[in-house]
């Protein structure tokens, strides 16, 4: 088949409803929940905020809009290399020069929602990943590789999703040697569905921070904060995440979705 006939196809497809669209994004607005840091360690992002320029009035009597303000890392978003200090030195490390191919690839699904349930420190390791390919079948290089945790279900609430208590949030993610594997199986990204894409004991691992410190550092990407996970196969469905293209962005909310063909 050439690739000309492949894209009909799932032109046809998609409008049969053969494929569906699946969104995986979380809704955007100032109740969005929000990541937050020490106080004496950092800056936090700023609460969203949604403002009328117009709405059919003196302003604009025809059209309605809004200005924003928001920050890069907010609600479902997208990480790029630049994000952390071990990625800064790629040319092609922000969201406006990163390949645009890079932004539709297929994804591998890693079930933990079980354990997940019930340890909310729970942590997917470099074994538990070979387990999960064993099963389903080898990640292959250019593939993303996403934790389901059904954590978006707590999406409602920012202190349910940050889950933080005096000794710090509590919320599942991968190991070192979980993002250290799926690096060396060649994967473009790596994703979640808690506010960051590390653990929240994270901070106390070595390197700390592995999913930002690890995938930034091969100049890979990661996603946040995503939904509906559990509306995508282990295997067989393609991811696209496109951020805005942000002038040395580093990173953007999007609108991440995924085609999935229907059972």
């Amino acid at each position: 088949m050439t690739a000309a006939n492949a894209l009909a196809s799932l032109a046809e497809l998609l409008v049969s409803g053969q494929v569906d669209v699946v969104d995986l994004s979380a809704p955007l607005g100032p109740d969005t929940p929000l990541l937050k840091l020490p106080p004496d360690f950092a800056v936090d992002t700023p609460k969203i905020e949604i403002h009328t320029i117009s709405e059919y009035d003196k302003n604009g009597p025809f059209w309605a809009w809004n200005w924003l303000k928001i920050g890069e890392h907010s609600g479902t978003h997208f990480d790029a290399p630049h994000h952390w200090i071990t990625g800064k030195e790629y040319a092609d490390g922000y969201t406006d020069t990163i390949p645009v191919r890079n932004y539709v690839a297929p994804v591998n699904v890693i079930d933990c929602s079980a354990e997940s349930a019930a340890d909310n420190d729970f942590l997917l390791t470099a074994e538990g990943v070979k387990a999960w390919e064993a099963k389903h079948g080898a990640i292959g290089k250019g593939e993303w590789v996403v934790m389901r945790s059904d954590w978006d279900k707590r999406n409602g609430s920012e202190a349910s999703y940050l889950n933080a208590d005096a000794n710090g949030p509590h919320s599942p993610g991968p190991t070192v040697d979980c993002i250290e594997y799926i690096i060396e199986r060649g994967a473009i990204g790596w994703g979640t569905q808690c506010i960051g894409t590390d653990a929240g004991a994270a901070g106390g691992m070595t390197p700390p921070f592995p999913a930002h410190n690890l995938m930034h550092k091969a100049n890979r990407y990661g996603l946040a904060s995503l939904c509906n996970l559990d509306k995508l196969p282990a295997k067989g469905a393609i991811l696209i995440a496109a951020p805005l293209k942000i002038v040395k962005g580093t990173g953007s909310p999007v609108r991440a979705m995924a085609l999935v063909p229907r059972a």
